[in-house]
């Protein structure tokens, strides 16, 4: 008896899992999720963005195969994609997004449907992380969650009232692009004074560099290159340099979760990404400043927690959209095998 084929598509109204595929500046990360949110023979890999996208989505792909092959959970019915904005996300295209520098007008969606013979979803990969959070994480429960993803740069997503936020374009939720500081450091997107120039791990380690650089007397001279991990670590150990840098970073992303507390009043704000590592030294004083800062009301509602999914996040996020579509698509009459599939040429 010959095996099954682990692309062949399930008959509709099968809760067949998904392929996810969380595409980020450094790294891909691949798996299979299953209705639960559970996720099944991850593979992670560098991005190596310098190979250009042609390349490096060819490897995606391949990746792709490798996950299906150790997931061992069945055949997948839909391939859902996490990427950076800005993007298309109803025709799957990537329009220009920051952190992959040369891919502009990509068809990824198209590309791995193609490849994979399924349909595909593609969403803002802070999007996809705030309906992870919601449905499997520390959002559970909740009915309007907020989430930010402090990292490289800084991301974020809405759900309001049970419902993901993607805005009339479907770029939704760009937290990290708040002003905190009219006239300030310049931003990645070319504006001045974002959050994400102040409280991203990228910023972290650069104020720090800078003021290095400039002569300030720290522990951190001895180190060959000062990350933002660093710093906090630093911060930790009372270095005057890395205190007054963290000092910085803390009340400017609590400024922007203050208002965001403001404009949605939600149960709960989710941060998560690489710089809430530092647990408590994060998470601590951007609370405290919620609460003596935000309007009382929606200070007293909104709890400020740590995310729990870590670096699957966007992985189960990417999962759970393609099940969305899975589900919207058995709603309407049955899947095919051409849904939402068009050629790509590239």
């Amino acid at each position: 008896m010959t095996d099954p084929d682990p692309f062949a598509l399930p008959p509709a109204g099968s809760p067949g899992p998904v392929l996810a595929l969380d595409i980020g500046g450094t790294k891909l990360a691949v798996g299979v999720v299953t209705a639960d949110g559970s996720s099944h023979g991850l593979v992670v890999e560098p991005t190596r963005r310098e190979d250009g996208w042609r390349v490096v989505t060819r490897r995606l792909f391949e990746m792709g195969r490798r996950a299906v092959e150790l997931a061992g959970v069945g055949p997948v019915r839909a391939v859902g994609i996490a990427c950076g904005g800005p993007l298309d996300a109803p025709s799957g295209r990537l329009l220009s997004p920051p952190h992959l520098p040369g891919w502009t007008d990509v068809p990824i969606g198209p590309l791995a449907a193609d490849a994979f013979g399924v349909p595909f979803a593609l969403q803002n990969d802070a999007t996809v992380g705030a309906i992870a959070e919601y449905r499997f994480g520390a959002g559970r429960g909740t009915t309007t969650m907020l989430y930010l993803t402090v990292s490289t740069g800084v991301g974020g997503g809405a759900v309001i009232n049970g419902s993901p936020h993607r805005g009339a374009a479907g770029n939704g939720g760009e937290f990290g692009h708040l002003t905190v500081h009219r006239g300030g450091r310049r931003c990645g997107c070319g504006r001045r004074g974002c959050v994400e120039a102040y409280a991203s791990g990228t910023s972290i380690a650069q104020r720090a560099r800078e003021a290095l650089a400039g002569g300030a007397a720290s522990s951190m001279s001895a180190l060959p290159t000062v990350t933002a991990a660093d710093v906090s670590a630093a911060a930790a150990a009372g270095d005057p340099l890395a205190v007054r840098v963290w000092a910085e970073t803390v009340d400017l992303l609590g400024a922007a979760v203050t208002d965001l507390v403001n404009v949605f009043e939600p149960d709960m704000v989710v941060l998560g990404g690489g710089v809430t590592r530092a647990g408590a030294m994060l998470i601590d004083p951007v609370r405290a400043l919620v609460a003596r800062e935000a309007m009382a009301p929606a200070a007293r509602a909104a709890r400020v927690v740590p995310a729990e999914l870590g670096d699957l996040v966007c992985v189960v996020g990417a999962g759970a959209i393609g099940h969305d579509l899975l589900a919207e698509a058995d709603l309407a009459g049955g899947l095919t095998r051409n849904l939402r599939v068009e050629r790509a040429h590239v």
